[in-house]
């Protein structure tokens, strides 16, 4: 699950990674790229700029290196630069702080290294110990006979030089002599020459193998004294990370910074069934407002476990053994392949897969006039704003609803987990991963007509197939069923309220969210937190997720209560953190989850939990001691060019791809959502008003009908003009009208993703419309969960077997 540990930097290595900078109060931590080379640390703000623009450098031979919490440190030159940095967790911060401490040493070393080249004569080397005296004594011999033999081979070379250029003459002389009485001294000459040519030879030869032998006797030497030291330095800095680990983990539990919830500290809260309502709309009201000033403390505190905990033979933990054998194995089996399982269903014959679309046409760059918006609204109702596309992205809210099976891997995992608490821990990671394709998602997505449907079918690549319909209008809900060969079942129903409070829109999820395996019979249900979208009206749109979870499983009791941290301009946190605790059903903790909603999840093994002393508030603290981290969720990179796509997402690119065999009411067929995606927006405004305007006279003939069955013909027909009279503020509903809230712009309300409107109550919640729809959803039905208590849609059956078929007939025109 895990991805493997980089290698531990090393000396002249160039260490490089992503950091969060201090820039100021206004835009808090800022996302950096930053290299370490040579001594020096510069910063960029995307890796692209490596080449051109360097945004500040540091040098370390001066600078000073200070550790402020689990995953800050600051780096500090004597005033004039300081860098405030934030690493995304406490190993990555660690890895950092080892690199940084190996280039300062190095730098420092280098720096007194040239001082000390400028003086004439450079004093020896201080040896610390008899050890180092004989070391460096035996350095300095060897060095001084290799010096030996390179004179040696200099005048070696020198003396070849003389004795061939005078063989060379006596050569050309003696062609020219005659012969005579001087034929035998010019010959007794050349031999002379010769002979001396040929012992130089031999000398420098000679003197080549001596040194060629000395260099390689010691170069083996001292390549294996490398390498031990190599081994020492590695060993030495795993050893001071674990000790500087295990010191933040002890100071911070000092210090103490945490207590748990209520609900851990009280067993008999965990137990009780049922999901907590911590996401309803009814819970939040007009006088919470949205602070970021202040940082809520984190909720738990994590130190390693005992080295004990790790051997599975310790006798003096009952039962603990087998628990972790019975994890270790768990994971394990995640890697094996389906086909060894005997259970596991064997292909007959293998099908080509269908490749899926990996682009969509860029979005266009169009001029949004707001003041041609504004002129339309004027004498118009609020309910009869028409929303132009601009806002949007090119998918269907059912789209959205489906994207939440991006990260399927996770269920199919937790489906084969025996244990049912490591089961809640991927359950928990799924329910975060969800929250992953909204970071840079700032477009609106189509409101569903009702009626309206969505497959998803990947069960030949997956494993999986999915259903979404628009279930009601008034309040807008979809409900949503996915099931899986691998023996897991998701459902669905989700309504929207939003609250606008001037600076941002608040958008609460109602409804639940259940997850049910086949072979365990084990019964998840959940609810979404609230998503906030800043900068309504002035600046750009960023989203943010907020709020606490509480996955409870209905069957053994167990419960994980996760903690969205609200982003603070303040906070030294990671932005987007998530943390999470997993208990069973006597409120005893078994398992840590951390990380952040737009990038990882880990979870850990909790093997001791201790109380220490109070708080600022009064409250206990509780310090868990945990086993290694395990990764168990890590989000996909977008692809190639996202930025023009809308920030889709690879499974996004792939939803309202045309296919052939789908319902008439799918969202692929809807005619202004598929003119957005090919970039005709004017065309696609014009589609949406003339859908709406249909929407419209199909609800006004439900009401109708509803009226002429409930009433006698008499009270019919009074009822009747009643309805008609009341449908300048009822029957105008559109679409994709804003939310029935005071807004200081027109076309605010629509930036937000998520929103489905619907009219609002006191608390937030959606008002049932005053004229009853006589409309039953086609592939779902409403029940009362016997196991969860709750009431929402469920899938009926028949849509596969009618796509079988390709029957049709049942289905309304809504297109």
């Amino acid at each position: 699950m895990s991805e493997p540990k980089p290698p531990t930097p090393t000396p002249g290595d160039t260490y490089k990674g992503w950091l969060f900078k201090w820039t100021n109060y206004i835009k808090g931590y800022q996302r950096r790229w930053f290299v370490l080379s040579n001594g020096l640390l510069s910063y960029y703000r995307t890796q692209a700029e490596m080449g051109h623009t360097c945004r500040g450098t540091i040098n370390l031979a001066t600078a000073n290196i200070a550790v402020e919490d689990s995953c800050n440190f600051v780096i500090s030159n004597g005033g004039a630069q300081t860098y405030h940095l934030k690493a995304s967790s406490e190993v990555e911060r660690q890895r950092w702080i080892t690199a940084l401490e190996l280039a300062k040493a190095k730098a420092v070393r280098m720096q007194a290294e040239s001082d000390d080249s400028g003086d004439e004569c450079p004093a020896a080397p201080a040896s610390s110990g008899q050890g180092g005296g004989c070391r460096n004594s035996e350095v300095q011999s060897t060095l001084r006979t290799l010096s030996s033999k390179v004179e040696d081979l200099t005048t070696c070379n020198d003396l070849i030089v003389k004795h061939g250029s005078a063989l060379q003459r006596s050569l050309s002389e003696l062609e020219g002599i005659r012969v005579g009485a001087d034929m035998g001294e010019k010959i007794r000459q050349v031999t002379e020459r010769a002979t001396l040519f040929r012992i130089t030879s031999n000398a420098m030869i000679n003197a080549c193998r001596d040194f060629l032998s000395l260099a390689q006797n010691h170069s083996k030497r001292w390549q294996k004294a490398l390498q031990t030291e190599r081994d020492q330095r590695i060993r030495l800095e795993e050893t001071l990370e674990q000790l500087a680990k295990q010191h933040n983990h002890l100071e911070r539990a000092f210090r103490g910074a945490t207590v748990l919830p209520p609900s851990f500290s009280n067993p008999t809260l965990g137990s009780k069934g049922g999901v907590s309502g911590k996401g309803d709309a009814s819970d939040e009201d007009d006088d919470n407002e949205f602070f970021d000033a202040m940082e809520d403390p984190a909720e738990f505190i994590t130190v390693p476990a005992d080295p004990k905990y790790h051997r599975r033979s310790g006798s003096n933990v009952s039962g603990l053994s087998s628990e972790i054998g019975m994890d270790d194995q768990s994971a394990n089996f995640d890697e094996l392949s389906l086909a060894s399982n005997p259970e596991s269903p064997q292909p007959l014959e293998l099908e080509p897969v269908r490749q899926r679309r990996t682009r969509i046409p860029d979005k266009p760059n169009y001029y949004l006039n707001l003041w041609s918006i504004m002129k339309n609204c004027i004498g118009k109702e609020l309910s009869k704003i028409p929303m132009p596309v601009n806002f949007n992205e090119p998918l269907s809210m059912l789209q959205r609803l489906s994207e939440d099976l991006e990260y399927y891997e996770i269920l199919d995992k937790a489906a084969k987990c025996q244990n049912s608490l490591e089961q809640m821990c991927y359950v928990a990671a799924f329910t975060v991963s969800s929250y992953s394709t909204t970071v840079h998602r700032t477009g609106k997505p189509f409101n569903p007509l009702l009626g309206e449907t969505f497959e998803l079918d990947r069960l030949r690549e997956c494993g999986y197939r999915s259903l979404c319909e628009q279930v009601s209008h008034h309040p807008p809900a979809a409900a949503h069923h996915a099931i899986s060969e691998k023996g897991w079942t998701l459902r669905q129903e989700i309504a929207l309220a939003s609250k606008f409070r001037g600076k941002y829109l608040s958008i609460m999820p109602l409804g639940s969210i259940q997850c049910l395996f086949d072979k365990s019979n084990n019964h998840y249900s959940w609810k979404k937190v609230t998503t906030t979208v800043h900068n309504i009206i002035v600046g750009k749109l960023w989203i943010d997720q907020s709020g606490e979870i509480d996955v409870v499983n209905h069957k053994t009791g167990d419960r994980c209560h996760l903690k969205f941290a609200p982003y603070s301009y303040f906070s030294r946190d990671v932005p987007r953190k998530v943390t999470g605790v997993v208990t069973d059903k006597d409120g005893k903790a078994h398992y840590v989850l951390s990380g952040t909603w737009d990038e990882k999840m880990e979870f850990s093994r909790i093997m001791q939990s201790s109380k220490g002393e109070n708080g600022t508030e009064g409250k206990q603290r509780t310090v868990y001691q945990t086993l290694k981290a395990k990764e168990i969720w890590r989000k996909n990179p977008l692809p190639e060019g996202a930025e023009t796509m809308y920030f889709f997402s690879t499974l996004a690119l792939t939803l309202n791809e045309p296919e052939d065999g789908v319902a008439p009411t799918d969202s692929r067929r809807r005619p202004d959502q598929r003119l957005m995606e090919d970039g005709r927006w004017d065309e696609a405004n014009a589609e949406k008003q003339r859908l709406e305007e249909k929407q419209r006279t199909a609800r006004r003939e439900r009401e109708r009908e509803a009226v002429k069955a409930a009433s006698s013909p008499e009270e019919a027909d009074a009822q009747e003009t009643g309805t008609e009279a009341s449908e300048v503020s009822d029957e105008t509903d559109t679409e994709d009208s804003p939310p029935h809230t005071p807004v200081a712009s027109p076309c605010g309300p629509s930036h937000f993703p998520y929103q489905m409107e619907g009219k609002e109550g006191p608390n937030g919640s959606p008002v049932k419309s005053a004229h009853p729809e006589n409309y039953q959803a086609l592939w779902f039905e409403k029940i009362d969960d016997p196991v969860s208590g709750e009431t929402l849609h469920v899938y009926k059956g028949g849509y596969w077997e009618a796509k079988d078929q390709g029957s049709w007939d049942m289905c309304p025109d809504i297109f």
